[in-house]
């Protein structure tokens, strides 16, 4: 029996950080309801590509950036800037009931929207209370996933060893942030379950962020060894970089000198075999020249050469894969996620779970879609015997 699906989750969440967190949740089988404030609620809404046709053109606040994160939740809004809101979500916390409650709004507002750990806890003493801030409660600063990025010290570690400092790809911080208090809500779950108690969570995605900097924070502080870019290379082994080959890119990294010894005996590659490469430490001294030589070499294979060459010998390799390679990749391809609007037959995708959920499985990886703006007013507040429209009317929804 999926436990999970007895869950409720009322989430005030906009941007990413929280919704990614939330969307783990709905992957669970929990209920997950956002809450969002009138007339134009999350502002992630707005951004990205306009995706969905509707009557009018475009389906308005459903915009690309939106969907992935929030696929499988309910959407209401609320003014909790009214105190009839605020009195409405405290019926939504004792009424639905709610077993966690989340938010990532700056914390100097919990007090003014009625959102604090102190005002709903007392509604419901077993209520799992989540705060996502980016420096911690006692902090109000606005932050972003690469303001974060840059104060926490990935920047540095990010690019061209004589180029600027660069943010990564993906919106790491926000991401691992989510991960974390993921990780959290998990355990005042088990702690609830064997207590009865609920929880206060506050989580910092500053901290977050550099919880993950162990290496470099030991080197730093204990060693005064500096850790800062490398470019595509590592800092410790060689060769580890990005080649190009006759048709495209591959990473290759060497991680211990029987690996290099086994490529060295590859046809086209025993010109490598110098004695000062043998063991990792000369090819570390050297790696300027060698990666300049490897990739001599490199361009006279395919990247298919290349990878089925090294993965036979066990030297670990990769092509550098475009987006929609990685979804064809065999070991992702099959469990991709789903979710199709009922109003305009559109389907999207989004990645898969590190480890699929057994709610996910039983729905065969298929998801709600996305909901509009307020859609489920009706539904969650009819639940409390309110009028939804009555409600709009009068500015609380």
């Amino acid at each position: 029996m999926n436990h999970f699906r007895s869950l409720t989750v009322l989430s005030l969440e906009q941007a990413t950080t929280l919704p990614f967190m939330t969307l783990k949740l709905a992957m669970d089988g929990m209920r997950v309801i956002r809450l969002e404030a009138p007339p134009r609620g999350d502002p992630n809404r707005w951004v990205g590509p306009q995706v969905l046709p509707d009557a009018g053109g475009f389906e308005s606040g459903m915009n690309a950036y939106f969907l992935p994160n929030n696929l499988g939740k309910e959407s209401i809004t609320l003014n909790l800037l009214d105190q009839e809101g605020q009195a409405l979500l405290h019926r939504l916390i004792r009424e639905t009931p709610v077993d966690i409650f989340a938010t990532n709004q700056r914390p100097d507002s919990y007090r003014k929207l009625g959102i604090d750990y102190q005002t709903l806890s007392a509604l419901k003493p077993d209520l799992i209370w989540v705060g996502i801030t980016g420096f911690g409660p006692s902090s109000n600063e606005a932050a972003y996933d690469p303001i974060l990025q840059a104060r926490a010290g990935f920047m540095e570690l990010t690019g061209e060893p004589d180029g600027d400092p660069m943010v990564f790809g993906l919106p790491m911080v926000d991401l691992g942030a989510g991960e974390h208090a993921y990780g959290l809500v998990m355990k005042a779950l088990y702690h609830r379950a064997v207590t009865g108690e609920g929880a206060r969570l506050e989580i910092s995605m500053f901290q977050s962020a550099v919880s993950w900097m162990v290496s470099p924070v030991m080197l730093a502080r204990s060693f005064d060894v500096k850790t800062t870019r490398h470019g595509n290379t590592h800092q410790f082994f060689a060769p580890v970089s990005v080649y190009a080959t006759a048709d495209g890119f591959v990473y290759l990294a060497v991680g211990n000198d029987r690996q290099w010894e086994a490529l060295t005996q590859q046809a086209g590659f025993e010109s490598l075999a110098d004695e000062k490469y043998k063991h990792n430490a000369g090819r570390i001294a050297d790696a300027q020249e060698l990666n300049r030589r490897l990739n001599v070499v490199m361009k006279n294979f395919s990247t298919l050469e290349i990878t089925s060459m090294c993965k036979a010998i066990g030297v670990p390799v990769s092509s550098v894969n475009r987006v929609a390679e990685v979804c064809a990749d065999p070991l992702i391809a099959d469990s991709l996620v789903k979710a199709r609007d009922p109003r305009s037959g559109i389907e999207i995708v989004i990645s898969p779970p590190a480890v699929i959920p057994a709610h996910l499985q039983e729905k065969k990886l298929t998801m709600g879609f996305p909901p509009r703006l307020g859609e489920h007013n009706a539904s969650v507040f009819g639940a409390l015997g309110c009028d939804a429209s009555e409600l709009q009317a009068r500015g609380i929804v």
